[in-house]
């Protein structure tokens, strides 16, 4: 397991393509990259991403998704193909610039009511999904993130769609695990086999902070990780409000090294 940063965290402090250059400085070995807008989402971005990107592994991509993500869900033929348009232009980016997953964060949920989920249909879905980013990105697979604010709000969810969507893969948010009054543990539960990305963030109080600096504890979390046998990496994905300078990203990236270490030798 490596500890890497996503973009995002970067983002009203440096542009995406400009990123690189604190994640050079920082001596972070991989990250995921956020694209921000439809813009990036183009070969041309891509293949400057690509330049910048060094000796960096990208090893995920993610999107603003409420651009178009919702309606890859739609009942209705065009917002579903006008939204897969774009998905194959990220899908394209993604294979231009070496990532493997790509982050998803699906339908949001934008009323106070009740929702009752056609797992059959989301899950059935979700497993297209699955196939046309393969095809679009050269063996891209899709990991559906659990975000407070939408479909995967509850740990629970995923186990639904397991059956339907056998080749979909999944992202632990841990922030926004928090926000939605679950522990993580319970999310890295029903994820089980299916997690192949991690987002760390800290939380307290209703307020995010650079991991290290709020509650949560994270060499529990990485003992939990290593204990179900997790091998893929974590990525430091925080709001630029977050912290004011870049050395306490370096500072931050340092504590969840230690954290991964000390949760090495108490499982060794």
């Amino acid at each position: 397991m490596r500890i890497g940063i996503s973009t995002a965290s970067f983002t009203g402090k440096k542009l995406t393509e400009d990123a690189f250059e604190v994640i050079h400085q920082l001596e972070i070995p991989c990250c995921e990259v956020f694209l921000a807008s439809f813009s990036e989402y183009t070969k041309k971005f891509a293949e400057l991403i690509n330049e910048r990107k060094g000796d960096t592994e990208i090893v995920s991509i993610h999107t603003l998704n409420q651009q178009y993500e919702p309606d890859l869900f739609s009942r209705m033929e065009r917002p579903r193909k006008d939204s897969e348009t774009i998905l194959s232009k990220v899908a394209r980016a993604a294979k231009i610039i070496g990532a493997r997953y790509y982050t998803f964060h699906g339908p949001a949920m934008l009323r106070r009511v009740p929702y009752h989920f056609d797992y059959e249909r989301l899950g059935t879905r979700a497993e297209e999904l699955c196939s046309f980013i393969s095809k679009k990105g050269g063996g891209l697979e899709l990991c559906y993130e659990n975000v407070h604010w939408c479909y995967f709000s509850n740990p629970d969810y995923i186990t639904h769609l397991k059956p339907y969507a056998p080749s979909l893969r999944t992202c632990l948010d841990v922030k926004q695990a928090l926000q939605s009054g679950f522990a993580p543990e319970k999310y890295i539960e029903t994820m089980g086999e299916r997690l192949t990305n991690v987002h760390l963030c800290d939380y307290n109080n209703d307020k995010t902070y650079l991991p290290g600096k709020g509650s949560y504890d994270f060499e529990r979390l990485f003992g939990e990780l290593l204990t179900r046998g997790y091998n893929g990496d974590a990525m430091i994905e925080v709001y630029s409000s977050d912290y004011e300078s870049f050395d306490e990203l370096k500072y931050c990236h340092e504590y969840l090294q230690e954290c991964l270490e000390r949760a090495k030798r108490a499982g060794a």
